[in-house]
C-alpha cells in the first residue's frame, strides 16, 4: 500500500492507496513545530486504526510519497522516512523529481510542489488544457496547456484568511461560521458577512477562470476546470465554471509521481 502525505500551510492530508484506489484518508493540522518523533507517533496512531495495516509502524506500507509547502515540516518528514520507514521507498517532491509535467514559468523552482502535483493529476484524469482551482489557505489557480505543460497561474487570499482579516480589521465585525446564508441580501451582520464571503469568492472564481481560459485556449469551452481543496464544497454550488470536483487530486498526483520515480520497485520487508 502507498502512503501519500500532502502538507499544506493549514492542514496536512494523508491518503492510503491500495493500487489506484484510495482506501483511507486523514486530515490533521499542520504544525511546523512538530518533530520527526512526534510525527511518527501521530502516523502510528492514525494508521494503527486501519484494518489493512499492522500494529507496527510501516506494516503493509510499500511506499511513501510526500509534498509540502512548509519547508520545516518537509525536513522532519524526511527524517521520519529515514528513521522509521528506512526500508520503504519514499519520494519527496522537490526539484529533480520526475513529474512528467514541463514547467514553463519564468522560475520553475519557485512554483509550489502541491501546484505541480495537482497539474500532474489533472492532466492524467482530464488532459489539457485545464485549470485547477485549489481552495486552501490560499485560493490558487493553475493553468495547464493542451500539451500538458504547467503554464502558470494566480494566487488569491483564501476564504479563511479573508474571514480572519475581516474580523480583525472591522471594529464591529467578528469571525463567522463559513456557511451558506439564507439570503444573498443579509438580514443581519452575520448573514451579511457570510453572503459577502461566499458569493464574493464565487464571483472571483468565475471571473479569474473565465479570463484565464481565454488566454489558455482559442476556444475557452475546451478548458476543463477542476476544483479541489478542503474548502471547495463551500462554494461549488455557487460557481458556474467548475466542471469537476476532485477532493483527492493532490493525493492522486502524489501516487502518479511515486509510480513515475519508483515504479514497481519495493524495499525489503
Amino acid at each position: 500500500m502507498l502512503l501519500t502525505i500532502d502538507v499544506g500551510n493549514t492542514h496536512t492530508v494523508l491518503g492510503l492507496f491500495d493500487g489506484e484506489e484510495i482506501v483511507e484518508h486523514w486530515r490533521i493540522s499542520t504544525d511546523a513545530r512538530r518533530t520527526a518523533d512526534e510525527l511518527a507517533v501521530l502516523l502510528q496512531g492514525l494508521m494503527g486504526m486501519h484494518p489493512l495495516l499492522g500494529e507496527e509502524l510501516g506494516d503493509n506500507v510499500d511506499g511513501i510519497a510526500i509534498c509540502s509547502t512548509v519547508p520545516s515540516v518537509l525536513h522532519e518528514l524526511r527524517d521520519v522516512t529515514r528513521r522509521y520507514y528506512g526500508d520503504i521507498p519514499a519520494v519527496l517532491v522537490e526539484p529533480g523529481v520526475k513529474t512528467g509535467v514541463q514547467i514553463t514559468t519564468d522560475n520553475p523552482k519557485e512554483v509550489g510542489a502541491d501546484r505541480i502535483i495537482n497539474a500532474v493529476a489533472a492532466v492524467e484524469l482530464y488532459g489539457g488544457p485545464c485549470i485547477v482551482v485549489d481552495f486552501g489557505t490560499a485560493t490558487t489557480y493553475d493553468a495547464v496547456t493542451a500539451r500538458g505543460e504547467y503554464a502558470g497561474g494566480a494566487i488569491a487570499p483564501g476564504i479563511e484568511i479573508s474571514v480572519e482579516a475581516l474580523g480583525r480589521r472591522g471594529a464591529q465585525l467578528h469571525k463567522v461560521e463559513l456557511a451558506r446564508p439564507r439570503h444573498v441580501i443579509g438580514r443581519n451582520t452575520v448573514e451579511s458577512m457570510q453572503s459577502g464571503i461566499l458569493y464574493g469568492f464565487a464571483g472571483q472564481v468565475d471571473g479569474v477562470v473565465e479570463r484565464m481560459a481565454r488566454e489558455l485556449a482559442d476556444d475557452p469551452d475546451e478548458v476543463t476546470v477542476i476544483a479541489t481543496g478542503g474548502l471547495a464544497p463551500l462554494v461549488l454550488r455557487e460557481v458556474s465554471v467548475i466542471d469537476a470536483h476532485e477532493p483527492w487530486l493532490t493525493l492522486i498526483g502524489l501516487r502518479l509521481v511515486y509510480e513515475r520515480n519508483i515504479g514497481g520497485r519495493r524495499g525489503p520487508r
